[in-house]
């Protein structure tokens, strides 16, 4: 019988990504991206995708929902976890650096990088060409977690086609820094509707529903925006399995950004 060995810190990082970047229903042995990085790290799948679910006990988002993964979570499971949660920008860069992403994305990216410090106009943080590489990165990672969290559909639409959604910040980008790659402060939307959330023409109330700006409420003549905004007014949002949006970025929503 081979020798028990504990997790090391990159195995937990890579289960935490895998965590994170995949759907609740997703997380079994049989899934490629899980037999994939269980070769990587020496683990097998079944122990692998075991990790995952042990992190799913830890997760209040799970729990609320009668699932409660496996009991087993390690005192190290445990720690990484509250590191995650505490903060989430630096623990997702050393995320992506355990998987051997940051090298890769680095190459990838560095060719653009000078034109987007001068020219991305979203691009609030200045610095070093190594700074926007590790945001990039980081929106990535952001990116994954939320869209998955939604089980890739659209929160207010449900649409499914991956490369017309938005992993939306609640709480924008410039506004937060310590919040910037928490996926509690995302929202999976279409292209269309990130645009009209950004510009506050809608938000997302406290009870999860739509909630409609005066402006567009007074072009529902219009069939296009009747089909696409006004038919989902008072609706309740898809709500996710995982990273739910927290009340106080959707608050914060209404507050300063929803034209009403």
């Amino acid at each position: 019988m081979p020798e028990r060995r504990d997790w090391s810190r990159n195995e937990l990082l890579v289960a935490l990504k895998l965590y994170c970047e995949l759907p609740f229903g997703k997380m079994h042995s049989r899934n490629p991206d899980i037999i994939r990085h269980a070769a990587m790290i020496g683990r097998t799948p079944s122990a692998l995708a075991m990790k995952l679910t042990n992190f799913a006990s830890l997760d209040p988002e799970i729990r609320s929902t009668g699932r409660k993964g496996l009991s087993g979570a390690s005192q190290a499971d445990r720690r990484i976890w509250d590191e995650m949660v505490s903060n989430w920008n630096r623990l997702a860069i050393e995320i992506a650096e355990s998987d051997g992403s940051l090298e890769a994305d680095y190459a990838t990216l560095e060719k653009t990088t000078s034109e987007a410090i001068d020219e991305d106009p979203t691009c609030y943080i200045g610095g070093t060409r190594e700074a926007v590489i590790e945001a990039r990165i980081g929106q990535n990672f952001f990116r994954k977690a939320v869209l998955s969290a939604y089980e890739y559909k659209c929160c207010i639409s449900g649409l499914a086609v991956s490369e017309l959604l938005v992993a939306s910040h609640i709480v924008p980008w410039r506004n937060d820094a310590e919040n910037r790659l928490n996926p509690r402060n995302g929202l999976c939307l279409s292209a269309i509707h990130d645009r009209a959330f950004d510009l506050g023409l809608i938000t997302v109330s406290e009870n999860l529903r739509v909630v409609l700006s005066t402006k567009l409420k007074k072009m529902k003549e219009s069939r296009y925006i009747q089909e696409t905004f006004v038919r989902y007014e008072d609706c309740e949002i898809q709500r996710p399995e995982k990273f739910s949006p927290h009340i106080d970025f959707l608050r914060h929503h209404r507050e300063t950004t929803f034209v009403g």
